[in-house]
Formats: structure tokens, sequence, C-alpha cells
């Protein structure tokens, strides 16, 4: 086994072997561009990190692994332009760095990409793996279409918010590190636990990103703080300020998620400050902890060596406290 950041460096060289200088050019810099960019990397390191906690060599996953981090670029490129968002990781997005129609060919040639990385496997894992993406790729569109159409619907509850970032963002983190079982050909029970364990940890970690949006350091955060405050998503911050708060706080979040004409610093600072005092911003630090725990929970329940559980839980309390 490795450390984290070693497996960051290997998805990181890996990812340059990779990089080819192709034509046409508008459609293959944009792609290095966003892969480039950084990142925690944090689902390719779960495929290879997988592999290994189920007795098989790292390099074997590194293929499932560029395919998983392609994907999640891609949708990063197709979601801000859906969001009109400025800034990704602190630099300039695709389609404000090119434009809008190279922004979305350049997205889809990385989709089709990511599943090329597949065909270095053989045909028994291969059926597997991309089984197992393309009912992942689907639920990510089913999610990212759930999260637009709560943007004007006033009856969003917290149960079909969870089922959305479920969909959007966690069963990619699941399927990353059941690939590498799968690679590692380990047993049902543990490949369907570790799933698990990554779906828990993915819901945890939206969760987290939610919160930071809010209320991370605009220094480090990477993105525009408030930018779900300026998009008008409702996050579960929002919702459980909906639950929590009296009637006329209540309508004046309302009326800061309906008022086209105010201010965005000032939209931001005012629903940041309904936020703290209804204790949504406590109820969401508290669902993270929930999450992350009951990830913990299923652990326990793999059949793997200790001090590779150990080195997953880790890597999940790594997660839960990042302030970035």
């Amino acid at each position: 086994m490795h450390s984290v950041s070693q497996y960051q460096e290997f998805v990181i060289e890996y990812l340059q072997s990779q990089l080819e200088v192709k034509e046409p050019k508008n459609l293959y810099e944009p792609i290095h561009y966003i892969l480039g960019l950084g990142g925690k990397r944090i689902r390719p390191v779960l495929t290879i990190m997988s592999a290994e906690i189920f007795d098989v060599s790292y390099k074997k996953a590194l293929p499932a692994a560029l395919a998983v981090e392609v994907f999640h670029n891609f949708s990063l490129v197709h979601d801000d332009i859906m969001d009109d968002a400025p800034l990704r990781r602190g630099n300039t997005t695709v389609h404000e760095k090119w434009n809008t129609n190279t922004a979305i060919l350049s997205g889809d040639a990385m989709l089709i990409l990511a599943y090329q990385y597949f065909e270095y496997y053989e045909p028994k894992i291969f059926r597997k793996l991309a089984k197992l993406f393309s009912k992942t790729a689907l639920q990510v569109c089913e999610g990212q279409q759930l999260d637009v159409d709560f943007e004007t619907r006033q009856d969003v509850t917290i149960p079909e918010y969870m089922k959305m970032i479920e969909y959007k963002t966690a069963v990619l983190v699941a399927a990353a590190i059941k690939m590498g079982a799968i690679i590692a050909e380990a047993s049902t029970e543990n490949s369907d636990l570790i799933y698990d364990f990554g779906l828990n940890l993915g819901l945890a970690f939206q969760l987290q990103d939610d919160y930071l949006d809010a209320f991370g350091d605009p220094e480090t955060f990477g993105k525009q703080v408030g930018g779900d405050i300026i998009e008008n998503k409702k996050t579960y911050l929002y919702l459980k300020t909906m639950e929590f708060a009296g009637e006329a706080d209540q309508q004046k979040l309302s009326d800061l998620f309906s008022n086209k004409a105010i201010d965005n610093s000032a939209k931001i600072e005012q629903t940041k400050e309904l936020f703290v005092n209804s204790g949504a911003a406590e109820a969401t630090q508290k669902a993270i902890e929930a999450y992350t725990f009951k990830a913990f929970e299923l652990l326990d329940q793999m059949k793997i060596k200790e001090d590779r559980r150990e080195m997953l839980r880790a890597f999940g309390q790594r997660l839960m406290g990042r302030k970035v």
C-alpha cells in the first residue's frame, strides 16, 4: 500500500503520459487544459487504492482510474456551461477561455475517451466495468437534470435533494472505488460493501462541498464562494433553513432567492446569516458527520486486512475535515 499523496502522484504521472498533442487543437487543448487544472483527484485515487486494498497492483487499475477522472472532468465542463460559472479550481472555465461550442464538443470527446480506457481490460473485466460505468454515467445525468429542475421548484424536499446529490456526485465516487474491486476480482460481498462505503462518503463529500460553497475561504476554495446562492440552488443548507426558520425568515430567504435585482454580495451575506441563525449550518455539519460514520460502519463489515481498513478510514476522515 501507498500513501494518498503517492497515489495522487501515480494518477498525475499516468495522466501526463496519456496527453497527446493532436489535431484539431481546438478540440484537444481544452481537454488538456481542464485535466491539467489539478484538483484532489479523489475518484481516481480511490480506484487505484481499492485495487491494492484487494491485493492487486495499483498499476493494473490506472486505465480505469483515468476513465473516471476524464468522465468527472467532462461533467464539470458541461456543468460550468449550464451554471455559466466563471471559475473552476481558481482558473477560467473552458467555455469562458474558448467558447461554449468548443466546450460542448470537447466535453463530448472526453466522454468517448473515458470509455476507451476500459479497452485495456480483458473481456470479463471490461464488461463489468463498462456496465457499472454506463449505469453511473446515466445517473450523473439524471442527477444534473434534477439539480436544474430544483432551481425553479419551491417544494423540493430533503429526501429529493439527497437523491439528487446521490446521483450527481456520490454514485461516481462509489463506482470509482468499486472499479478497483472489480479489477482485483474481489468477492461480490466486498465489492458491494466498498460501493456503499463510497456512496456514503460521496454524500458526505457533496454536503461538505455545499457547506464550503457558502462558508469556504475565497482564497482557497477554487470556485466562486456563494455560487450556489447566486444560482438559487436548493441545497441542504437552504432546505434546512426553510425547515427550522420562523415564518418571517422563511419568507426572507424565499424573497432573496426570487429577487433578481439584489446585489449578489448582499444576497450571499444575508442568506448565510439565515443559514447560521436558523441552525441549518450546524445541521449540515452534523449530516456530513453522520454520512461519514455510516461509511465507516460499512467499512467494518468488509473482509479486508486491518491496516487497509484503517487507510480507508483515514481517507474518509481527511475528506470530512477538509476546509477547501
